[in-house]
């Protein structure tokens, strides 16, 4: 490949342009730019050619229309080496161009501003960047490409030493731009699709393709096992900010978010602590302060937290910081910390102490999963919300006042446990689980199991269920544990005869017409 002679330089974000171009410069390297670029590079002391000169026409509709030019993508695209392509380029003057630094113009900071206008988002726009880019990344043999400032200090090493850039180089540069571009038009795609209304789905409905944007935030020591590799991808740092500790595993982050999932459904109410392990909630107490919280839900289970996810509505103070301290935990969540609980857990340190800076069950979005053969699924999140005007009573006996209670505190609870998955509660905490098995009957079993295993009786709880209740025989078995009330969708065929076996047995139960399955 010959040195490269001629640079064309249109950048957003000037961030460490000058100290390239001046590396250019030095090289021998023309530099050809517009606008506010070529007013930075001047002022820096460089000479600076303007696009206008070199395409001999000028800047147009407000700078709509500058780099679209055959001067400009003819010096970009041409195969060098190829005569008939060589033919084409000096007939019509076109001298080649060997390096394109862009950027583009800010469009998801622009749409993520609060309030932004259809008009401003459109401005923001960039035409002429990409195309630049992705004439560029196409003949990378022959033509260096940078969109991101972080590599200015490998190229201009290259050009300082060779005056030309390694074919390795050009192709790591080149695949980043379509990666750029990419995500790029799809943050357009997305935005343009809600903000007209105009496609063949509702802004409910699913999309009819499927952009995934996301850059990576960082690579993990490995994925859910050693022998896997992992990364976290998108804007975690933005929801989450760690304060103490290891770094975090894919594993951590898979409980960790779970975590603050099932505490955002207690957003504003009393104290209310869980405690969760591979993603399910071992345990849930609610009380006048998170001491008090902690010992009700550490009661539902004391193996199960071991090396568990903690997570707190309310900053987390000293007294239950203490508490928690005295067994080991993986990562602790929390709006705040008080500054002598932050002190006393940080003494731990392989103890990861993260707060919360935005709820993420707020987040906008969708759930995503991979499914092998390079197919996903979509769906929307169940964010679904249960008050007690949701409840239809459809037993003869009516819930008490702490029944009622026990029964939306339960079903928040449930609605994050793998299915099949049965929890019994009282009004503010756990007292037995169940979660992840064929069998709906199991997880009862397992449920009373627990309970039992930690001294908790179960007489007066109610008894949550994800799912219906196909068969009685799951109700009885909750009556015959203590269960005086149940909660569950309903929507089976032998509704009748649970209700019917529910009657017998004086169980007040509700149906909330709303399935909570998690897979």
């Amino acid at each position: 490949m010959p040195k490269i002679q001629r640079a064309v330089l249109s950048v957003f974000d000037k961030t460490g342009l000058v100290p390239f171009a001046q590396t250019l410069a030095k090289a021998g390297v023309e530099l050809i730019s517009t606008g506010g670029t070529a007013k930075a590079l001047r002022e820096a002391g460089l000479e600076v050619k303007d696009l206008s000169e070199h395409t001999g026409f000028p800047e147009m509709l407000d700078g709509r229309v500058k780099t679209l030019h055959p001067r400009v993508h003819g010096g970009l695209l041409y195969i060098r080496g190829n005569a008939a392509h060589e033919a084409a380029v000096r007939q019509h003057n076109i001298p080649p161009i060997d390096l394109v630094v862009v950027n583009l113009y800010p469009f998801e900071e622009t749409i993520a501003k609060p309030n932004v206008s259809l008009h401003e988002a459109i401005e923001n726009i960039d035409i002429g960047g990409p195309s630049m880019l992705r004439s560029a990344a196409k003949n990378h043999e022959s033509v260096t490409v940078i969109i991101d400032p972080a590599d200015y200090e490998k190229v201009a090493s290259e050009i300082a030493a060779e005056g030309r850039t390694s074919l390795e180089l050009r192709r790591r540069l080149a695949a980043k731009v379509f990666a750029r571009t990419s995500a790029y038009d799809g943050a357009i795609a997305g935005y343009l699709a809600k903000a007209f209304e105009t496609s063949t789905r509702g802004l409910s409905d699913l999309p009819p393709e499927l952009n995934v944007r996301a850059k990576q935030a960082q690579t993990l020591r490995y994925g859910e096992n050693p022998h896997q590799k992992g990364a976290l991808y998108g804007n975690f740092s933005e929801y989450f900010q760690q304060l103490h500790g290891k770094e975090l595993s894919y594993n951590n982050i898979l409980d960790l978010t779970a975590a603050a999932q099932l505490i955002a459904e207690f957003e504003g109410e009393p104290a209310t602590l869980a405690i969760l392990k591979h993603t399910n909630p071992c345990g849930v107490g609610q009380a006048e302060n998170l001491k008090a919280a902690w010992d009700k839900a550490y009661a539902t289970d004391k193996q199960a937290p071991f090396g568990g996810i903690i997570a707190v509505n309310k900053p987390l103070d000293l007294a239950c910081a203490e508490s928690i301290s005295e067994i080991f935990s993986e990562v602790i969540i929390a709006p705040e910390f008080h500054a002598d609980a932050l002190d006393l857990l940080q003494k731990k340190k392989n103890l990861r102490l993260l707060r919360v800076l935005k709820n993420p069950a707020k987040a906008a979005g969708y759930d995503l999963r991979s499914v092998g053969a390079e197919s996903y699924l979509l769906q929307e999140r169940d964010s679904k919300l249960t008050t007690a005007q949701d409840l239809k009573i459809v037993t003869k006996r009516k819930p008490g006042k702490a029944e009622l209670g026990a029964m939306l505190f339960g079903w928040r609870v449930v609605k994050h446990l793998k299915s099949n998955a049965i929890v019994y509660v009282g009004p503010d905490r756990t007292l037995g689980v169940g979660a992840g098995q064929m069998s709906r009957v199991d997880s009862s079993r397992i449920a009373v199991w627990k309970a039992s295993a930690a001294g908790l009786s179960l007489k007066g709880s109610v008894v949550c269920s994800d799912a219906f209740f196909p068969f009685p025989d799951g109700l009885t078995a909750a009556a015959e544990a203590g269960a005086t009330a149940a909660i569950q969708p309903g929507g089976s065929v032998r509704d009748n005869d649970v209700i019917a076996a529910a009657d017998e047995r004086g169980i007040a139960m509700a149906f909330t017409g709303t399935r909570h399955f998690r897979h």
